[in-house]
């Protein structure tokens, strides 16, 4: 990608967010009447779900310098744990590419932001309030519901977003509950988009950003005191995959 100096940019990301805002006023209303339509017999929120993924991949586009691709092929029905490292909130921008809805486990202020927050409550995802034992258990809870019913739940297990790309180390929590509830994790290795959107900065920035679908890893056999074990296996995994992808 051209390098482009911050003169060029900065006006391309004014007007980018100037196109975000009328996407996301005119997506919450229409995210509103589908779900009216399908909540009934959707309980799973899957048409709510993918009307703001679509959104997400929609806000990709109004910021041009962004160079964002999906890898691998999504392996089979499911439903898994989808893990992910973090580097930044454009994560969940690219992430939104994944051809299979998900349930996203985030952090609970994400949900209090007007706007945005109402419309990830329509979509069902789960919100979890950080240090909090109490709220952690509801929403591991929350997220076996929907695996039992078939659904994919997504986490970042760093559990915080790296500030310079580098990847964290992971919490068990989505370890536990994918032996718990006796269904594979699914890795997916995030490269280039700590560049994009960095963290505590304003401006978002041009970068090459991908994910990478990895191979499943199965939980068979495994007890919840295997958690720590499975962690460490899905993290080099996705460690590997990353020596593996193209700079920012």
């Amino acid at each position: 990608m051209p390098h482009l100096s911050r003169s060029v940019y900065v006006p391309i990301a004014a007007v980018g967010y100037v196109f975000v805002i009328l996407i996301l006023a005119l997506a919450l209303p229409i995210q509103a009447v589908l779900l009216a339509l399908t909540v009934a017999f959707d309980r799973n929120r899957v048409v709510a779900g993918r009307f703001l993924r679509f959104v997400g991949v929609a806000i990709t586009r109004t910021f041009p310098p962004w160079r964002l691709r999906l890898e691998g092929r999504w392996p089979g029905d499911g439903p898994y744990v989808v893990v992910a490292n973090h580097q930044s909130m454009l994560d969940i921008l690219l992430l939104s590419r994944m051809p299979r809805e998900m349930k996203w486990v985030a952090k609970e202020e994400l949900f209090k932001i007007p706007w945005v927050g109402w419309m990830l409550r329509m979509t069902g995802d789960i919100p979890v309030r950080r240090g909090d034992p109490e709220s952690g258990g509801e929403a591991l809870g929350k997220a076996k519901d929907y695996l039992a019913r078939g659904m994919n739940v997504m986490m970042f297990p760093e559990g915080t977003r790296s500030a310079k790309g580098r990847m964290l180390p992971f919490k068990s929590g989505a370890f536990r509950l994918a032996i718990e509830a006796g269904v594979p994790v699914l890795p997916v290795a995030v490269s280039g988009t700590a560049h994009g959107m960095p963290k505590g900065g304003p401006w978002v920035r041009p970068c090459r950003g991908t994910a990478r679908i990895l191979a499943p890893v199965s939980v068979e056999g495994m007890r919840p005191e295997d958690a720590p074990k499975l962690r460490d296996v899905v993290r080099a995994r996705i460690e590997e995959a990353l020596a593996t992808l193209p700079p920012a």
